[in-house]
C-alpha cells in the first residue's frame, strides 16, 4: 500500500527506508487458510501444551507479518510476492516439501477421470465394460507420480489438508536460497540469517521487536525463533509467565523439555503412590476411578423435597448410560440410580424428563416449578474455610455417579479397560469423607504456604458470577475437597524441584492446565465417540453449573503430562511484567494485539490461575508482581481507555527508530471501530501505510455458511510531516489513493488462487484513506480531543464519514466481473447493490457484515429487502424465484428497486422459468418498458447475461435454473428486432 521506490531494482543496497512487503501486498487468502490450518490443530499447536491463554494470535501469521515488515518490497511486485511465497514455503515447492500424507484412493480416482483417457490408461487396467476406475499395479515411482499428478491439479486449500504446516519443517532448498538471496541481495540458509541480513540493512543490526501485550506469547516466540532480538511484556502476570515459557521452555531445545519432563514424572509419580496408599481412588474389586459426576441440589420451596438439579439425565452415549430419579417419600427425595446399557428410547426418554431447565426446578412427580432465583434468596457467602456447603445451605453438593475404570487382561496376556458406571456405594461415600479429612488435615498449613489458593475473589464483570450464583468468594470454593486434594498434592510437590526454575515453572503451568480440566465449572460432556469431562474455560466466563464433573489423579494425567513442544533451534528473548505507559526498552519493530474493544477481561478470569501460581512466581521472579493489576488494565470502549490506548501506543512509539514500524493486530467489527483505532493511533504519533485482513477462524476456501472472524493487520510508521492541511483538501487525494490502491491489488490478484477476497478490497478502501488521513495534521480534526469528546448516539465523525466515503468510492470502482463499465454506471444504488452482491455471493462470502459494508457504500438503504437470509453467517441475497411477484413496480426513472431494470429483468426470468417459455419473459419486457425497450436494449442483454453466467458457479446452485432461464431471455432480446 506504500509506493515502493521505482528506481530501486534489486536490493543490494540500504534499506532504511524503503518500504516494505506488506505495506504494498499481502498474501491475505494464502496466509488465512494457513492460519486456520494452524488454530485447527487444537492441542498439537505449538504454545498451548504450556497453559491457557484467550485468543492467541497463530505462529504462522505472526511469521508471514514479521517477514512482510522486514522484506523490501521493489519495482517488480509479481516477484516480490514469488519470493515472500518461498519464504513461507506457501509455493509450490514449498508445499511439495511439506507435503506429509497421502491422497486417499478414492480422491485419485475422481481426478483421474476428470483427465483425458490417455492419462487414465498409465494407471488403470481397463474394465470389461469399458469403465475404467481399477487401479493397476504401480511401482513406487508410478504412485509417487500420480500422488504428483493430483495434488497439483488441487486448489491452495484442500493441497495444506495434505501438508505440515510451514514450522514443522526443516527449511527450504538450496536452490530456494539461491532465488531468494539473487533477488533480495542477502547470502542467507536459513530464516535467522536472512531475518539478520535484513534486520542489518534497514536497522543496522539484528531486529529488535517487542511486544507490549504479550497475552499468550505468539508474537515475541515467533519473532525470536526467526532470530530477532526479542521483548516480551504485559501487564497481566500470568501472561508474562506463559510468554517466558514459551521462550525458556519451548524455545529452551531438548535439553531443557527432557528436564521439565522429568520433574513432571518425579512429582506425578510421587503423588500417585501417595493417592494409593489413601485408598481414595479405588474401590473393593480393584477398580480405579476417573470420573465423579456431582450434582447441586436444592429444597423446593412448595413440595419441601429434595430435588437434584440435572439439566439432563444421560450420562454416557457410547455406553448409553442414564441416571434415573426414584421417590423417597419417607426422606423426600430422590434415590438416583445409574443404569448402563439402556435402550436407545430410555436415552431419549433421560434427555427429556429433566429437573433443571430454563432456569427453573422441575420436581419430579409434581406439577409445578419454581424459578432458580425463588431458591437463590436464601443464598448465604462463604467464608474461608468453607470447603462444602454448611447444612442448610441453599445449594448442597451431591455425588451421584462414579466412572471406574476396570483393568483386564485376556488369555493371551493383552490388557484393555473396561468403564464401569455405578452409583456411589457406602463405601465410596467413606471415601469421600475420608478425602474431606485429608484435605482438612493440611488446609490451613497448604492455604499458609501457597499450596493452595487463599485469594478472596475481587467482585468484576465476570467474577460477580459465582459471588452472585454460588455465594463463592474465594478462589478454592471453586474446587470440590477432592480436587484440592488431588491439586494441592501436586503443588506441595513442586518443592521437590525448587533448585531448578525452569523446570519448576514447566510443572507449575501443568499444575494450571489440571486445574483447567478440575473444577466445579467442568462440565459433563456425553459423546458418542467416548464421553468426558470438559474444561473451566471451554469460554471466557466462569460459569457456575448444576451438574460437574471431577477427574482423578488417574484422569489429571492427561492435562499433566500435556504435550510440550521443542523447537529446534534454542531461541533466546526476555519477558516482563510491565505496564505498556511505562516501557523502557527501545525497539525497531512493535508488534500488538491490544485488548481493543475485547469482550474477555484478561485480568479476572486470569485470576483463577493466578491463584494457584502466585507462590512460585514470587520464588523465580523476585521482581515480578503477582496482581493482576486489575485498575491498570486497559479495556473497554470509553474515554478513560481510549486516552490509556493513546497513552500506551504514544510509549511505543516514542521507544522506536524513526524508519521503525508498528504493526498492530484487531478484530474488524466496523466503520466506526476503525475511525476509534485510527484516531488512537494518529493521536500516538503514528501513520498508516497498510491494512489487510486475515481470516483466522476458518479457512477461506470452506466457505459453507461458517462465520469467519478476521484478524486486522494495521501497518504503522512514524508521522513525521507536521505541515497542517485542510479536510478538504484531502477529499480528492483519498479517491485517488482508493482507486489507486485497488487497481494495484486487482493487477495482483490471480482469479484461479486469489490472494484477495471481497472483504480484502473493502478494506483496503479504508487503508486507503486512513493513510491520507493520517499522513500529516488536519486543522479541523484534533485526534486526542476527537477521541475524548462524548458523542451523541449515531452520530458520525469526520472520521468515520471520511472512511464511509472510501468505501463508495471502492463499491463504483470495482465493477462486477462480465459487466459492461458504462451499464454499470447507469445503474442506480439498490441496483448496484443486488448485482454486487450476488458477485460477492458467488465467491462464497456469506458474512453479513461484508454485505452491510456493500449496503453502506453504495447507499442502499433499503438493502434488508433484498435479502433471503441476513443470518451473520448464512447472508444471501433473493434469486429471481425467490423475489417472484415481490417488491415489483413499473418501470421508472427511481432509485427504487421495485422500478428499476433489474427487477424488471429477474421478473421476466422468473416468468420464463414458471411458464418454460420464454416468449412470456420477453412479452413482460416489451409491455411493461414500451419505448423505453428499445432504448435500453443492450443494458438488458448486459443484465440477463450477468445473471445467466451465475449457472456455472458452484456456489450458486440455488440459481441454476434462473440463470438458465436468464440465458434464454438473453439470446431472445439479443435476436429480437424491430
Amino acid at each position: 500500500m506504500e509506493n515502493p521506490d521505482n528506481n530501486q531494482d534489486g536490493l543490494r543496497s540500504s534499506l532504511s527506508n524503503a518500504p516494505s512487503f506488506i505495506e504494498t501486498q499481502f498474501p491475505v487468502a494464502k496466509a488465512s487458510m494457513e492460519s486456520y490450518k494452524e488454530r485447527t490443530a487444537k492441542q498439537s499447536q505449538t504454545l498451548t501444551g504450556l497453559g491457557k491463554w484467550w485468543g492467541r494470535k497463530p505462529l504462522i501469521l505472526v511469521r508471514a507479518a514479521l517477514l512482510g515488515l522486514l522484506m523490501p518490497a521493489s519495482n517488480k511486485p509479481e516477484k516480490d510476492r514469488e519470493i515472500f511465497l518461498k519464504i513461507l514455503t506457501m509455493d509450490e515447492e514449498g508445499l511439495l516439501r511439506r507435503k506429509n500424507k497421502p491422497i486417499p484412493t478414492a480422491r485419485l480416482v475422481e481426478e483421474l477421470l476428470k483427465l483425458p483417457p490417455s492419462v487414465q490408461k498409465r494407471y488403470f487396467d481397463a474394465r470389461a465394460d469399458g469403465q475404467q476406475r481399477a487401479f493397476r499395479k504401480l511401482s513406487k515411482e508410478e504412485k509417487d507420480e500420480l500422488q504428483m499428478l493430483v495434488f497439483e491439479r488441487m486448489s491452495y486449500a484442500e493441497k495444506i489438508t495434505y501438508c505440515s504446516r510451514p514450522e514443522q519443517i526443516d527449511g527450504l532448498s538450496p536452490e530456494a536460497w539461491a532465488e531468494i538471496n539473487d533477488h533480495l541481495g542477502t547470502q542467507a540458509s536459513n530464516l535467522s540469517e536472512l531475518v539478520q541480513e535484513l534486520g542489518e540493512k534497514r536497522f543496522g543490526h539484528r531486529p529488535r521487536v517487542g511486544d507490549a501485550f504479550c497475552g499468550g506469547g505468539s508474537i515475541p516466540f515467533e519473532a525470536a525463533r526467526l532470530g530477532c532480538d526479542v521483548y516480551g511484556s504485559d501487564l497481566n502476570p500470568v501472561a508474562a509467565l506463559l510468554t517466558w515459557a514459551d521462550l525458556n521452555i519451548v524455545g529452551g531445545g531438548k535439553e531443557v523439555i527432557e528436564r521439565v519432563e522429568s520433574a513432571r514424572k518425579e512429582i506425578y509419580n510421587a503423588v500417585e503412590k501417595q493417592v494409593l496408599e489413601w485408598g481414595i481412588e479405588q474401590n473393593s474389586l480393584g477398580w480405579r476411578a476417573d470420573a465423579y459426576l456431582y450434582c447441586v441440589e436444592v429444597t423446593d420451596p412448595e413440595s419441601g423435597w429434595k430435588v437434584p438439579l440435572m439439566p439432563s439425565l444421560v450420562i454416557g452415549k457410547k455406553t448409553n448410560t442414564i441416571a434415573r430419579l426414584v421417590p423417597d417419600p419417607h426422606n423426600c427425595r430422590y434415590d438416583i440410580q445409574i443404569l448402563q446399557g439402556v435402550s436407545d428410547a430410555e436415552m431419549e426418554a433421560a434427555d427429556l424428563n429433566v429437573t433443571d431447565k430454563d432456569s427453573r426446578v422441575y420436581p419430579p412427580g409434581f406439577a409445578h416449578s419454581t424459578p432458580i432465583d425463588i431458591i437463590r434468596k436464601g443464598l448465604r457467602l462463604w467464608e474461608n474455610d468453607d470447603v462444602i456447603p454448611r447444612e442448610g445451605d441453599v445449594f448442597q453438593e451431591r455425588l451421584y455417579c462414579i466412572r471406574w475404570i476396570e483393568t483386564v487382561t485376556d488369555d493371551d496376556g493383552k490388557t484393555h479397560e473396561i468403564k464401569h458406571y455405578r452409583a456411589p456405594t457406602q463405601e465410596d461415600q467413606k471415601r469421600e469423607e475420608k478425602v474431606l479429612s485429608l484435605l482438612m488435615e493440611r488446609f490451613d498449613e497448604w492455604q499458609q504456604k501457597g499450596f493452595i489458593p487463599s485469594r478472596k475473589i475481587e467482585p468484576g464483570y465476570n467474577t460477580d458470577q459465582p459471588i452472585r450464583e454460588r455465594g463463592w468468594t474465594y478462589w478454592h470454593h471453586l474446587f470440590t475437597p477432592r480436587q484440592l486434594l488431588m491439586l494441592g498434592l501436586l503443588s506441595e510437590h513442586l518443592e521437590m524441584i525448587r533448585s531448578d526454575p525452569i523446570a519448576q515453572i514447566g510443572c507449575l503451568l501443568s499444575l494450571g492446565k489440571c486445574a483447567d480440566y478440575c473444577s466445579k465449572l467442568c462440565r459433563w460432556h456425553p459423546r458418542t465417540i467416548g464421553d468426558k469431562s470438559e474444561q473451566t474455560f471451554s469460554n471466557q466466563a466462569l460459569n457456575t453449573l448444576h451438574t460437574y464433573a471431577s477427574r482423578t489423579l488417574l484422569s489429571l494425567e492427561a492435562p499433566w503430562f500435556s504435550n510440550i513442544s521443542s523447537v529446534s533451534n534454542v531461541i533466546h528473548g526476555r519477558a516482563y511484567v510491565c505496564d505498556a505507559r511505562a516501557i523502557a526498552k527501545h525497539n525497531d519493530l512493535w508488534i500488538t494485539d491490544p485488548p481493543y474493544a475485547d469482550a474477555i477481561n484478561y485480568e479476572e478470569v486470569s485470576e483463577y490461575f493466578l491463584a494457584w501460581y502466585e507462590r512460585v512466581i514470587k520464588q523465580v521472579f523476585s521482581n515480578w508482581y503477582t496482581d493482576s493489576k486489575r485498575s491498570l488494565a486497559v479495556k473497554g470502549n470509553t474515554t478513560d481507555f481510549r486516552q490509556s490506548m493513546v497513552d500506551c501506543y504514544r510509549r511505543l512509539t516514542e521507544k522506536m527508530p524513526e524508519n521503525g514500524m508498528q504493526l498492530v493486530m484487531f478484530t474488524h467489527q466496523d466503520a466506526a471501530v476503525w475511525a476509534d483505532l485510527s484516531m488512537i493511533l494518529w493521536a500516538a504519533g503514528l501513520r498508516v501505510s497498510a491494512a489487510w485482513t486475515i481470516a483466522t477462524e476458518i479457512s477461506t476456501a470452506l466457505k459453507e455458511g461458517n462465520y469467519v472472524q478476521g484478524t486486522v493487520l494495521l501497518v504503522l510508521r512514524k508521522r513525521t510531516n507536521n505541515d497542517p492541511v485542510f479536510i478538504d483538501e484531502i477529499n480528492h487525494e483519498v479517491e485517488t489513493e482508493v482507486r489507486r490502491q485497488l487497481d494495484s491489488m486487482v493487477h495482483l490478484d490471480d482469479n484461479s488462487d486469489p490472494n484477495f477476497g471481497d472483504a480484502d478490497y473493502q478494506l483496503a478502501a479504508y487503508a486507503a484513506a486512513l493513510r491520507v488521513l493520517t499522513r500529516q495534521p488536519i486543522v479541523e480534526i484534533n485526534p486526542e480531543k476527537e477521541i475524548l469528546r462524548e458523542r451523541l448516539p449515531g452520530e458520525i465523525s469526520e472520521v468515520e464519514g471520511l472512511i464511509r466515503r472510501a468505501v463508495k468510492i471502492a463499491c463504483d470502482h470495482l465493477i462486477p466481473k462480465g459487466l459492461d463499465s458504462d451499464l454499470w454506471k447507469s445503474l442506480g444504488p439498490m441496483e448496484r447493490f443486488y448485482i454486487k452482491g450476488l458477485e460477492v455471493e458467488s465467491h462464497g462470502e456469506y458474512r453479513s457484515g461484508v454485505y452491510q459494508e456493500l449496503a453502506r457504500g453504495f447507499g442502499a438503504t433499503e438493502y434488508d429487502a433484498l435479502l433471503e437470509s441476513g443470518k451473520a453467517n448464512e447472508t444471501r441475497l433473493k434469486s429471481a424465484s425467490e423475489f417472484g411477484k415481490k417488491m415489483l413496480g413499473g418501470y421508472a426513472a427511481s432509485e427504487s428497486f421495485s422500478d428499476s431494470l433489474v427487477r424488471q429483468c429477474l421478473f421476466a426470468i422468473w416468468l420464463t422459468e414458471k411458464n418454460e417459455e420464454t416468449r412470456t419473459g420477453l412479452d413482460y419486457l416489451h409491455t411493461e418498458l414500451r419505448d423505453a425497450y428499445w432504448s435500453n436494449r443492450e443494458k438488458i442483454i448486459g443484465i440477463l447475461e450477468f445473471l445467466a453466467s451465475l449457472r456455472n458457479v458452484a456456489t450458486m446452485e440455488h440459481w441454476r435454473k434462473d440463470s438458465e432461464a436468464a440465458a434464454l431471455v438473453a439470446g431472445a432480446v439479443r435476436n429480437d428486432h424491430v
